[in-house]
């Protein structure tokens, strides 16, 4: 049961700090808190955790510009984040995790703006048909955390020219461009601005949970603790990652996310398979390495190496590999 709201605003724009800032609040909420976390990112693509990043981001364009390239602990797909847009992060316990409640944080302060929002999809907040929230979700052991978007005035150009959104995404989405999928909450009500929004958000957080937020004290943080963090997140392997050769080779899209499997193979057994995907289970490409290597690679083998996983996502890698191998 949440007894304690707390909140952090911080007004750092590196988005290695701002990550390093999420993972620290999330290990160190307290039993019973709900901490938010409001932040913005300079010019950055941010992907998924398990994301092939040459294939989601134009990353010699973002970079000559001057942007960044972050990728999260969180699953899902990437997003763009300028100072036009606010970021989230609601960090909780395990047994205090609520997404329909969190979500309602951000529907309430939308409509505090005159603006009617709802919850659709997966992992979205829609105002007039369109997205303006993007939401992922993580949890490690008995912390959770649950964060996304909020366009405000974002820079939909550079959005369009810093992602490479897959076709086959947008066609199931039934869309032409990742530019027509979202809306600028400026759009809707010229006087909404990130620092009114940001009011709103505190203002709603205490209004969903009946309580009064207090700041998350400078005193609870271990700066050794949070450099290490920062340096993780800032590395060439985290945000890159490895490349393996790989012998074989294939990608699909499902309702549940698209998934891209690099087999690397010898005499016939996996070695080593390299997993992307979108999909908001952060731990799936994980899973399916971890289940695939040393078996042959044929598909009744690698299929029966896929009980235990959820039935749709068993379901329709199965039948993917009896019609890729």
């Amino acid at each position: 049961m949440i007894r304690k709201l707390s909140t952090y605003v911080t007004d750092n724009q590196n988005p290695y700090h701002n990550l390093a800032l999420e993972e620290y609040l999330t290990l160190h909420t307290e039993p019973g808190e709900c901490i938010l976390f409001l932040w913005q990112n300079q010019r950055t693509v941010v992907i998924g955790r398990n994301q092939n990043c040459w294939k989601e981001c134009r990353i010699a364009r973002l970079e000559e510009d001057g942007g960044f390239l972050a990728r999260r602990l969180s699953g899902g797909g990437a997003v763009f984040h300028d100072t036009g847009n606010l970021n989230f992060t609601f960090c909780v316990r395990r047994e205090d995790y609520d997404v329909d409640r969190q979500l309602a944080v951000i529907v309430e302060a939308v409509r505090l703006l005159g603006i009617d929002a709802q919850k659709t999809g997966r992992n979205d907040v829609t105002a007039d048909g369109r997205k303006f929230s993007g939401n992922a979700f993580y949890r490690s052991d008995g912390f959770c955390f649950h964060h996304g978007t909020l366009l405000v005035n974002a820079d939909m150009g550079a959005m369009s020219g810093y992602l490479s959104v897959p076709a086959d995404k947008l066609k199931a989405r039934g869309v032409d461009s990742v530019r027509w999928r979202v809306v600028n909450l400026c759009e809707l009500n010229p006087e909404v601005t990130v620092g009114t929004l940001r009011e709103r958000m505190l203002q709603a957080f205490s209004r969903v949970y009946g309580l009064l937020p207090e700041p998350f004290s400078e005193a609870r943080f271990d700066r050794r603790e949070l450099a290490g963090y920062e340096a993780e997140f800032s590395s060439w392997d985290w945000k890159y990652g490895k490349t393996l050769p790989f012998s074989c080779s294939m990608q699909r899209r499902f309702p549940w996310g698209g998934v891209e499997l690099r087999f690397q193979t010898e005499r016939g057994i996996v070695r080593e398979v390299q997993v992307f995907s979108d999909s908001m289970d952060h731990r799936l490409a994980q899973r399916l390495s971890d289940a695939w290597r040393g078996c042959r690679y044929e598909a009744r083998a690698l299929a029966q190496a896929l009980e235990g996983f959820a039935p749709d996502v068993r379901g329709d890698i199965t039948q993917m590999l009896q019609e890729e191998i």
